[in-house]
């Protein structure tokens, strides 16, 4: 697997301060031993109104020049609006990410199909108040009406997106996709080859070493892209603990179930993109909320973590 970043790590949201920009994040990937870089999209990074063709090639050229590869766009998208106006506006918005990952030569665009959003004041961004009233608008319409207007837009975004040369990466992200079963069923049902998987480990419910493996058989050749989070520490022999963060508490170790990953990836031959995301409330000190410099060394200790991973099981592929 090759090593990506997400800028959402540098969107401003999580930590106090300012953003970086797209160009300075290249910098950042490159310093940090990244590949590629995956564009956020929404603003202050990726939103299409931002970025017509010519900006988007520039950025192309820039990222070029360092080495580093626009291997993917995130859509921020929620088909699953009961108002039709609302899901037409954000078909719209994703055959416009689109033209956008296409004009940055990114072959992929990670999509959802249901999503309540992130909100944001001064002090801290949080899940806690969209994901309250998504319930609530929702709350008059079954399960199977719901996924039937996520089908229909789905399909519709990916027929744009073949006539652009762009694969939509579905991702298992909730509402709606509980477990793999969910994400298969709708790729099944879309039945575009337009349309392939994002698998990712920390949104499956069943993180066994069995429902890992599980889960990268059952998406095969279907996967296209997978992303890592949480946040890394190292320890006094040297080396790094990764672990998530949840409402404040430090909870599961994720060593083990990234190496099992590792490991299933491997085994169904997948060689793509592996992309690191900070994307959760961060530790106060003092009462404020970390800085940028937080960001800054959770890049750096994610991208030694995952390469050690990968590099550990690339050697065990060769011993077996």
């Amino acid at each position: 697997m090759k090593l990506g970043l997400y800028s959402i790590t540098y969107l401003g949201l999580w930590y106090r301060g300012r953003e970086l920009t797209l160009p300075q994040m290249i910098g950042r990937a490159r310093d940090y031993g990244y590949d590629g870089i995956e564009i956020d999209g929404k603003r202050p990074h990726g939103n299409p109104l931002d970025w017509p063709a010519a900006r988007c090639r520039e950025l192309r050229s820039i990222a070029t020049g360092e080495g580093i590869e626009i291997y993917a766009v995130a859509a921020n998208n929620d088909f699953s609006n009961p108002v039709p106006e609302v899901r037409e506006a954000q078909i719209c918005f994703v055959k416009e990410l689109i033209r956008m990952a296409a004009d940055l030569g990114a072959p992929t665009l990670r999509v959802f199909l249901a999503w309540w959003g992130v909100t944001r004041h001064p002090q801290l961004a949080t899940y806690d108040i969209a994901e309250g009233y998504w319930p609530v608008i929702h709350e008059k319409f079954p399960t199977e009406e719901i996924w039937g207007w996520c089908r229909e837009a789905l399909a519709e975004c990916a027929r744009h997106a073949g006539d652009a040369g762009v694969t939509l990466a579905l991702q298992n992200h909730r509402p709606l996709i509980e477990n793999h079963h969910d994400l298969l069923r709708m790729i099944r049902e879309v039945d575009s080859p337009h349309l392939k998987a994002c698998l990712d480990a920390p949104l499956m419910k069943d993180r066994s070493t069995a429902g890992i493996r599980e889960g990268a058989q059952a998406v095969g050749p279907l996967q296209v892209l997978t992303h890592f989070g949480g946040e890394f520490e190292r320890l006094p022999d040297g080396s790094i603990r990764g672990f998530e963060r949840n409402d404040g508490v430090v909870g599961e170790n994720t060593n083990r179930y990234y190496a099992d990953f590792a490991r299933a990836m491997t085994e169904i031959g997948y060689d793509g993109y592996i992309g690191y995301e900070l994307c959760h409330q961060l530790p106060l000190v003092d009462g404020q909320t970390v800085g940028i410099e937080y960001a800054d060394e959770q890049a750096r200790l994610a991208a030694e973590f995952m390469r050690a991973i990968i590099a550990a099981e690339a050697g065990a592929t060769v011993r077996r």
